[in-house]
C-alpha cells in the first residue's frame, strides 16, 4: 500500500527490493497481504503481470500463438490458459519454450516498474514469483524470502481452495523444487503453517532488520 509522505527524506531512505518465493500452496498471498498493509510498500506479482503480457495486443501474445498455434485460443481470441497449461506442463520442452517467451518480458517490465517506484519514493518494492531463484532475480533483489509450509498442509489447502484430486496436487508438488533447494538459495525462511499472528510478528521483525540501514 503506497502512501505519500511529504516528510520522507528520500535522499536518506533508499528503496530496497525484496523477492518472495515458495511452492504452490505455501500461502504467498497471505504474506503479500501482510506486506501490503505496511507503509511505503509496492507489491508486484509476476504471475499476474505475465497474464497481462499474454493478452491480445501485449508483448508475448503474438509469439505464443506463433509458437503453439491457434488451438490454444478461446472464441474471443484470448489465450485459453487451461488449454495452454495442459499443452506445456506435460512436455518439458514446450514449457521451456513458453518460459523463454514470457519470463524475459516479465523481468524487463519489472525493471521498468522498479525505476518508476524509485522516483515515487517507494520504501520497499516486493516481487513475488514462483521461479524467483531459477529466473535469476537474485541479481535484482536485496533479499529473497522463502515461504515454507509442510507438504501435507499444502495439499490440504490446495484441495480446499482449488479442488481437484490429491493425486493431482501430489504430482504438482513432486515436480517442484525441494525444500532444501529453496532454503539454500534464499536469505530468510518464513514458516506459514501456524498462527497468523506469529507470521505477522516475524514479518515485522524481518522488515525492521532489512530496512534499518536503508
Amino acid at each position: 500500500m503506497i502512501r505519500n509522505d511529504s516528510k520522507q527524506d528520500k535522499s536518506v531512505k533508499e528503496m530496497r527490493i525484496l523477492g518472495i518465493t515458495g511452492g504452490i500452496g505455501s500461502g504467498k498471498s497471505e504474506v503479500l497481504r501482510i506486506l501490503d498493509s505496511k507503509e511505503g510498500v509496492y507489491i508486484l506479482e509476476s504471475d499476474k503481470l505475465a497474464h497481462k503480457l499474454m493478452q491480445p495486443g501485449h508483448t508475448c501474445y503474438k509469439r505464443i500463438v506463433e509458437t503453439f498455434g491457434t488451438g490454444i485460443l478461446s472464441q474471443n481470441e484470448s489465450i485459453n490458459r487451461p488449454a495452454l497449461g495442459e499443452l506445456v506442463f506435460s512436455d518439458p520442452a514446450k514449457l521451456d519454450q513458453l518460459n523463454r517467451i514470457v519470463h524475459p518480458a516479465v523481468k524487463s517490465r519489472i525493471r521498468s516498474r522498479i525505476r518508476s517506484a524509485k522516483k515515487r519514493g517507494v520504501r520497499l518494492f516486493v516481487i513475488e514469483a514462483a521461479l524467483l531463484i531459477q529466473d535469476g532475480y537474485r541479481s535484482i533483489c536485496d533479499e529473497l524470502w522463502y515461504i515454507h509450509v509442510d507438504r501435507e498442509l499444502r495439499i490440504e489447502r490446495l484441495l480446499l481452495g482449488r479442488g481437484g484430486t490429491r493425486e493431482k496436487w501430489e504430482s504438482v508438488l513432486q515436480s517442484q523444487p525441494k525444500d532444501a533447494y529453496f532454503r539454500e538459495n534464499t536469505d530468510v525462511t518464513l514458516e506459514n503453517g501456524g498462527d497468523i499472528r506469529d507470521l505477522e510478528k516475524r514479518i515485522d521483525f524481518e522488515l525492521r532488520r532489512m530496512l534499518a540501514d536503508s
